[in-house]
């Protein structure tokens, strides 16, 4: 029981983390939207996770949803345990789709926390020897520089 309460406790920890993290996303919207202006005109759309937000049209949103699915990857070994195989397919496409739409800065860490979060359904030693943690860290990092 001790090994299973464990990693719960630390996905809690981090989910409230991720959360807190993105509490005033709308702030940093006024000051993106100015700041990418010239390159954003100048490149319509040629590659979709080519600005500053990746696919996502303001800071606000990529926030939102970054910290919303860093989250629900928190919580997939929940999802897991209560039996919940169709909500969890749908977590994990979300994260998925989450990954492919990140800034290109944070694709390469969000794709290995994508990764882990997967692998730690069938071994939750992922969460237990700190390679979630690990995979969390640079997710939240973004997160913490890019959403005030």
């Amino acid at each position: 029981m001790k090994n299973t309460a464990r990693p719960l406790t630390v996905t809690a920890l981090l989910a409230a983390l991720a959360l807190t993290a993105c509490s005033a996303p709308e702030a940093a919207a006024p000051p993106s939207s100015s700041a990418p202006a010239p390159s954003a005109s100048a490149t319509p759309s040629p590659t979709n996770s080519s600005g500053p937000y990746g696919d996502f049209p303001t800071a606000a949103e990529a926030c939102k949803t970054i910290s919303e699915q860093a989250t629900g990857a928190s919580l997939f070994p929940l999802s897991a345990a209560q039996g919940k195989t169709a909500e969890l397919e749908q977590l994990k496409a979300e994260l998925s789709r989450t990954a492919d739409r990140v800034p290109d800065s944070l694709k390469a860490d969000f794709a290995k926390l994508n990764q882990v979060a997967v692998a730690g359904l069938s071994d939750q030693t992922v969460y237990s020897s700190g390679k979630f943690q690990d995979a969390m860290a640079p997710v939240t990092g973004w997160i913490a520089a890019n959403c005030k």
